[in-house]
């Protein structure tokens, strides 16, 4: 169990304001001219050291995303730093949490980040959605440029730093990365194929990183107590704090910070007060928002809460996002609408995602309701696996596993339906 004195979102509740005077108060802001003083090498070796592994879902070191930045610009091009803030992802509440409470956490680590990787300024892509919190990040920064932190000789360092805020359209797409980037372009967000990648040629055709807003807003903490302190948390290859959200048929549904690799009964019932009816009334878990797969209740009980114990189990951390489902669940029909999810926010720009999507909703409303083959579950099973990896970005991966899961786990249950229907069908003829 996380101590107090241990966690890096103090305000994750709100119970303090959002302002620049109060997060002083908690610690933001304290000495940043000593912090960006240890040099650009220096910070990106202590975040390797951290063992910080990215926190919008894919888990990619984030040191070593930082390092492929180039170093000196050759033909005058600058650098960005892109922070995803879209968090379209069902069952991920937790940027926001940030943004609305901690956003000098946010602001700070941009700029500590920009500078390690030499970069001219700083893009938050927020969700169009994020009204209030749009609004509450736009006056931190105000604040922030109004206090000389960042802008020109950013925190008195000699570094001239800017940070923007841009609005999305509501387009679940636009959180991956090249089609967040065509976004702030001002085009339709559309993943671009890779390479050239990002730190390559990324926003307006410079070298570009696109973190997420967690990986972000924990580098300061990171800098100021050490690398150590971060990589005493959670297994090997899974360090650090990690702000869970949980949601679904919990007693208190509840974002918290928590220690990666935390048993999952154990961050169930410290945090979230116990599975509604009690742990035998427990049927699957989503852990990590809705495009990774479900695990049955049986498996996940004392799984470790980290990218690779869930990656054992066949699904994965994600963004952390649990979502409960107890025995009260139609889980058929959960999937189901999962599956209505990505077909609306295919972009279409790939035929087996744009065609594929659309068709796997379509068979899942039958199976939900018996009104198939147990031959069609293998022929959907099949699809699935068309969809997967053959698509420029994750999106048709996102929409093949739910899917996945369901077949691999509750086979039984559509074949039950299937079964039952079929029974039903004489029955109503005589």
């Amino acid at each position: 169990m996380l101590a107090d004195k241990d966690r890096i979102f103090t305000n994750v509740y709100g119970f303090q304001p959002w302002n620049l005077d109060a997060a002083r108060k908690r610690g933001d802001w304290d000495n940043t001219k000593d912090l960006i003083g240890k040099g650009q090498d220096a910070i990106i070796d202590e975040v390797k050291a951290s063992g910080l592994r990215g926190r919008g879902g894919a888990g990619f070191p984030t040191g070593m995303k930082w390092s492929f930045m180039p170093k000196e610009s050759k033909d005058g091009r600058p650098s960005f730093l892109a922070i995803n803030a879209d968090e379209s992802e069902p069952g991920s509440c937790k940027d926001r949490e940030i943004i609305r409470h901690d956003p000098h956490k946010l602001i700070e680590g941009a700029l500590i980040a920009g500078y390690a990787m030499r970069a001219r300024a700083a893009y938050i892509y927020i969700r169009g959605e994020y009204i209030r919190e749009a609004e509450t990040l736009q006056s931190a920064i105000d604040e922030a440029y109004d206090a000389g932190l960042i802008g020109k000789n950013s925190s008195g360092s000699g570094y001239d730093f800017d940070v923007f805020m841009h609005r999305g359209a509501g387009a679940y797409i636009c959180g991956e990365e090249t089609a967040m980037i065509e976004s702030l372009e001002g085009k339709k967000g559309q993943p671009r194929l890779k390479p050239p990648f990002p730190a390559g040629a990324g926003l307006y055709g410079c070298p570009t990183t696109v973190n997420n807003v967690e990986s972000i807003a924990v580098i300061p903490t990171i800098l100021r107590r050490g690398a150590s302190w971060f990589s005493s948390f959670g297994r090997e290859n899974n360090h650090g704090t990690k702000l869970f959200q949980i949601s679904g048929h919990v007693e208190k549904p509840c974002v918290v910070e928590e220690a990666m690799s935390i048993p999952f009964r154990e961050l169930i019932e410290k945090h979230a007060g116990g599975v509604r009816g009690g742990w035998d009334n427990l049927l699957a878990v989503i852990p990590g928002g809705s495009s990774v797969p479900l695990v049955p209740a049986a498996q996940i009980m004392d799984a470790p809460m980290d990218f690779d114990g869930l990656k054992e189990l066949g699904s994965g951390l994600g963004t952390a996002a649990v979502i409960v489902m107890d025995k009260s669940t139609d889980i058929v029909r959960a999937i189901s609408r999962i599956s209505y999810f990505y077909k609306h926010e295919s972009c279409g720009q790939c035929t087996p995602c744009r065609e594929g999507t659309g068709w796997m909703w379509r068979v899942m409303e039958r199976l939900r309701v018996g009104e198939s083959t147990p031959a069609e579950i293998d022929m959907l099973y099949e699809v699935t696996k068309q969809v997967e990896g053959h698509t420029i970005c994750a999106l048709g991966d996102a929409a093949a596993w739910p899917i996945q899961g369901l077949l691999k786990h509750f086979r039984p249950e559509l074949e039950r339906r299937i079964a039952e229907r079929e029974n039903a069908m004489p029955e109503a003829a005589e």
